[in-house]
Formats: structure tokens, sequence, C-alpha cells
């Protein structure tokens, strides 16, 4: 089984405590991170921007993340948000086992 970390940016803190329990509670991610208080600089619509954001990291299987994208996608705020799967190799193999339990990867 190979595993991802999924990196998504959002407006708020709340949206991404909100976005990550629900990856969480519907078993698309084994658990989710929120960062809060990121600075991004940009460039949106010809211009470069600043801004405020929290960061939000997802461990889940590859074969999820797809799923997990489209989640996240219909639960946020921008019109095109920051979704981005990161390889997990290698590991510590109980963490990434634990991962696949808690997504409904049968043992």
């Amino acid at each position: 089984m190979t595993y991802k970390l999924l990196y998504v940016t959002t407006e708020t803190e709340e949206e991404a405590k909100a976005i990550g329990r629900s990856l969480v509670e519907a078993r698309l991610a084994a658990c989710a991170n929120v960062i809060g208080g990121m600075t991004p600089i940009f460039r949106w619509k010809g211009r470069v921007e600043e801004g405020s954001e929290s960061i939000l990291i997802a461990k889940t299987r590859a074969d999820l993340v797809p799923a997990a994208t489209r989640l996240i996608v219909e639960a946020h705020g921008y019109d095109l948000p920051c979704v981005v799967a990161l390889p997990i190799e290698p590991g510590h193999q109980p963490f990434l086992d634990w991962i696949g339990r808690e997504t409904g990867e049968a043992d």
C-alpha cells in the first residue's frame, strides 16, 4: 500500500479544521493537522497578492486521493483551492499501517 500527504491551504483555521474533520470522519484520512498563521504571496488575476491562510495536512492512502480531493474541493471556499498530494516514502511502518487501518484498509 502507498500513502500520501495532502497539502491544502484555506482562508481560515476554522475552514481547515472543518475540512480536516470531514476527511477523518469519512475515513478518507487517518489524521489531519492544521497550522494557522501562514502568509501566502501569490499571483492572482494578474496581480501579486499577499494574504493570510491556514495549512491543512492530511495523511491518507494513495487510492483515496481522488475521493479526498473531491470532498475538499466541494467544501472549500476558494474558486481554485490548493490540493496537492505528496508521497510518503519511506516512513515508520507501524505509523503507515495505522493510516491504512484508520482509512478502512483491511489488514
